[in-house]
């Protein structure tokens, strides 16, 4: 598999060109006007002197490959990919993939390498790097991840290689949570031991990191979570972001948190990521996330 990125230590040596053609660039979904990948890419080029152009793709609900085809096919560089498609992008790049998107079942990076198209799930990554920048790293801690769907399944890989004490994986169906464990286990078994599953209510006690993975914050809805959760100093991190605290993170507060965060620095942070794969750069992503922050507020 050609699959590679460059890793942390090249990224001082490595130095953004200068195209002779703008590169095209898009994030793809149904719907995706809402989407503020373009705003984010855009800035990261500024900052890296890179020439690009990034527009929003609608692709018909049953027009998803043909659309990726068309893009690719017009010379276009690198699609972004969201909701409904990340599991169609994962079928098309069966073969040609990370290990973070084999675990993940799901593709949110597109690009052309040897004529082949390739798929990436940076969302794991994006939130590792932004529970780091909040003074939040996992390894040796205690994580509860709220949730066994998609969201859940495209961080464990993450969490799990930075170094995480134990996870926990809790949903509203206990029955969900154990098979989502079932298969991660069965895949990353050097990390079962540290891996366990539940139900909502028996969630446990003093977490160091509580992660709600589920989408429930979308519609003013917090999880039916226990009292006790939280450790001393623990952070409360909602993947869902908004332009005020999201309902999870008010019940993180009022249970005794001591610091709550929502998912704006994850979807910068798997921008940046997605960027240093099509670019060969990492872009710096706090005043990025300061400029969305101030937009967000601003709406």
């Amino acid at each position: 598999m050609a699959f590679h990125t460059r890793t942390t230590g090249d990224q001082a040596a490595l130095k953004p060109h200068t195209p002779t053609t703008t590169l095209r660039y898009a994030v793809i979904g149904n719907p995706v006007e809402h989407s503020r990948s373009p705003a984010i890419h855009q800035a990261f080029a500024r900052q890296c002197g890179i020439a690009l152009e990034y527009d929003k793709l609608l692709a018909p609900l049953d027009g998803f490959s043909a659309t990726v085809d068309e893009f690719f096919s017009q010379g276009g560089k690198g699609l972004n990919v969201t909701v409904p498609f990340k599991e169609e992008a994962y079928n098309l790049t069966r073969g040609a993939q990370s290990r973070r998107a084999e675990l993940a079942g799901a593709v949110n990076t597109l690009w052309k390498e040897n004529g082949r198209l390739h798929g990436c799930n940076t969302d794991g990554v994006g939130l590792l790097s932004d529970l780091r920048r909040l003074g939040h790293d996992p390894q040796s801690r205690r994580v509860l991840l709220v949730g066994a769907g998609g969201a859940a399944r495209g961080v464990l890989l993450p969490l799990l290689e930075a170094g995480c004490a134990q996870l926990h994986i809790v949903n509203r169906s206990v029955e969900r949570a154990h098979r989502l464990l079932a298969e991660v286990q069965a895949q990353l078994p050097q990390y079962a031991a540290r891996m366990s599953s539940g139900s909502l209510p028996d969630a446990g006690r003093a977490w160091d990191i509580v992660i709600n993975a589920t989408s429930g914050s979308l519609s003013g809805q917090a999880p039916a979570l226990p009292e006790g959760l939280y450790a001393n100093n623990a952070l409360a991190y909602d993947m869902v972001y908004a332009s005020e605290p999201t309902a999870f993170m008010l019940q993180a507060r009022a249970a005794g948190a001591g610091q709550c965060a929502d998912g704006l620095g994850m979807l910068v942070g798997q921008a940046a990521v997605s960027f240093e794969i099509w670019h060969g750069v990492m872009p710096q992503t706090e005043a990025v996330l300061a400029q969305l922050r101030e937009a967000l507020h601003a709406a």
